[in-house]
């Protein structure tokens, strides 16, 4: 008896959706007029996705919402009432590239009304040299919220993943019992299984060794922080400061552009390491390779993850011979396109390719994933590339 009702407010809840996403038009359709709250949401899209404001360019584009900062902080407060957060963050990005509120992000009352994430934090280091000083306190707060939002989520997990990693990677042939490594141990004594017992007589043990507080591996991250790299510089500083915070490695962060900056002596803080940060601007990575070449002290106990999408506007043959140099010494070399969630960005195919032809194969990274990817490249072990599909 309940079925026609339920099938009705089914198909006027499907109208309601078709006419917020549709906008209203006189040939929409649906033949919905809007109220209450689904009025106030629909004005909220219109202000950034109608006509009007999408045909509007330049400075000229703020005038869909109004045209003043007042208008906007009022419209990111509707849009934080009505979407949920991860709706927020895309309508937010999507109002700085259409509506060209870039430069309202300059203003303190607009930071401290916006939705903070990866992406926002990318806008902001870019405007940094603009940025005037009575909104610098206001943008580090707002970059510290995500940043510390981020260790949490991954720092602990990076922690006990590549401590294992350096574990096994000391490895010692008299091990204690509960250091004995079985599945190695097995593999290493199979030519002593004995069929009548079902079972191998190890003839020599192979354990973990545990990593003493002296530093054992080295890692260098250097980052390209061209501006289509923005949020690959933002999680590359959280991951430094969090290896930099184990004993047991000794870590640098270079970021280049076609100048190199050394910001190892900033890991502790990884906000201060991203005001340090200058997004924009060519790209030269055989110099930045040159650089951390010069630092490398243990090839044999040192891996280098360059973070770039290999628009290289230096020497390309240079930096190929230099990452042969670097591998033929013991380096362990790694190549992200990118660390970050958006997946594969736009990268040079040929560079990429030469690297793979190297034995240093390109591929984008997540951060989830990239604790994963530093242990295999610890042990010296095949990286677990994701699945470019």
């Amino acid at each position: 008896m309940t079925t026609e009702p339920v099938r009705a407010d089914t198909a006027q809840e499907r109208l309601r959706r078709w006419r917020l996403v549709l906008g209203g038009d006189p040939a929409d359709g649906t033949g919905r007029t809007l109220s209450g709250q689904d009025a106030a949401m629909d004005g909220a899209l219109t202000a950034l996705y109608g006509k009007e404001a999408a045909a509007r360019g330049g400075r000229d584009r703020a005038a869909g919402l109004g045209g003043s900062a007042p208008a906007v902080a009022r419209w990111l407060g509707d849009i934080r009432t009505y979407f949920p957060s991860s709706v927020v963050q895309v309508m937010q990005r999507d109002a700085i590239d259409r509506l060209g509120l870039a430069t309202l992000l300059l203003e303190p009352e607009m930071l401290e009304a916006v939705e903070a994430d990866v992406h926002l934090v990318g806008t902001l280091l870019s405007l940094n040299q603009a940025m005037p000083e009575t909104t610098k306190e206001t943008a580090r707060t707002v970059v510290r919220k995500v940043v510390e939002d981020l260790e949490k989520r991954l720092a602990s997990r990076t922690r006990a993943t590549l401590t294992g990693a350096l574990d096994r990677s000391a490895r010692v042939t008299r091990p204690r019992h509960h250091d004995i490594d079985w599945n190695r141990t097995i593999s290493a004594n199979l030519k002593h299984y004995l069929p009548e017992y079902g079972t191998v007589v190890p003839e020599r043990l192979v354990g973990y060794g545990r990593a003493s507080r002296s530093v054992k591996k080295e890692v260098v991250l250097c980052v390209d922080q061209s501006g289509s790299m923005a949020a690959s510089v933002v999680y590359a500083s959280v991951f430094g400061a969090v290896l930099a915070s184990m004993p047991s490695i000794e870590t640098r962060l270079v970021v280049f552009d076609t100048a190199v900056v050394d910001l190892t002596d900033q890991l502790d803080d990884p906000v201060d390491v991203l005001f340090g940060t200058r997004l924009g601007g060519g790209t030269d990575i055989n110099r930045a390779l040159a650089y951390c070449q010069s630092r490398i002290t243990r090839p044999a106990e040192t891996v280098v993850v360059l973070i770039s999408d290999l628009y290289e506007g230096g020497i390309r043959d240079e930096m190929l011979r230099r990452v042969a140099a670097m591998q033929a010494a013991g380096v362990r070399f790694v190549t992200l396109l990118a660390l970050s969630d958006e997946g594969t960005p736009a990268y040079d195919r040929e560079h990429a390719a030469a690297l793979a032809a190297l034995g240093a194969p390109a591929f984008a990274c997540t951060p989830d994933h990239f604790p994963e990817v530093m242990a295999a490249a610890i042990e010296r072990r095949p990286l677990p590339i994701p699945d470019a599909g």
